[in-house]
């Protein structure tokens, strides 16, 4: 069975997801969140690293995308946009849609999009955008598309937070990048950022210079007063 193109444009059911204090701080810890950095790591005070964005917009999207093997996934790329400070426990309400299936020759390209909104009052919290590569699943004749979980991620958006954003979870608005290489545990990591007027770029790499995160872009508030 192929994968199934019917999916393009159908939105999820909506999922209601919460979370704790005690899961926002794990996170924290999770991605190396230290002594110095106590306002993400302790309860008083208590606030939430922007890239939590990722995981608090996760959802099922109710239908198979079709019969492959799993083990030909890879994580592609991975795009958000906070439309306000996250708060230390709360939920949303999560609805996703595939939104194309590109075909690459080797493999097939599947893109996504969460919209996450406050279980509540239904004002948006998140905008989620990922992509996958299956591998043996292209050649359909389709559209080649646009040429242009999640450690790696998180530690990356951590040293943007307090390299650009003054450590202010606040100021960070959107952050998006290419996954171009694994990273496996205890492997070191060096972000690099380029501030170019109103953009932040950056870029993630091992200590042997192979780029892992690739064309990383985030959009950064002024501080307040500027």
């Amino acid at each position: 069975m192929a994968l199934d193109h019917d999916l393009i444009g159908v939105e999820s059911p909506p999922y209601d997801r919460g979370w704790s204090a005690k899961d926002t701080m794990l996170y924290a810890l999770g991605v190396g969140a230290g002594v110095a950095e106590l306002a993400f790591t302790t309860e008083k005070g208590q606030r939430v690293l922007p890239t939590f964005a990722v995981l608090a917009a996760q959802a099922p999207s109710g239908r198979r995308l079709g019969d492959f093997d799993p083990a030909l996934l890879v994580h592609a790329e991975q795009a958000f946009e906070l439309h306000r400070e996250l708060p230390a426990a709360g939920g949303v309400r999560t609805t996703s849609k595939v939104t194309g299936i590109y075909d690459k020759g080797s493999g097939a390209l599947v893109t996504s999009e969460a919209r996450a909104v406050d279980q509540e009052s239904g004002e948006p919290v998140i905008t989620s955008r990922s992509a996958v590569f299956i591998r043996g699943e292209g050649g359909f004749g389709g559209d080649r598309g646009p040429r242009d979980e999640l450690c790696t991620y998180g530690v990356t958006g951590r040293a943007l937070l307090h390299a650009v954003a003054g450590s202010d979870p606040g100021r960070f608005g959107a952050m998006s990048g290419r996954f171009t290489s694994p990273v496996f545990p205890g492997e070191s990591l060096t972000v690099s950022i380029w501030v170019d007027g109103s953009a932040v770029l950056f870029r993630t790499a091992k200590d042997d210079g192979t780029v892992v995160i690739d064309r990383g872009r985030a959009v950064i508030s002024p501080r307040p007063g500027l």
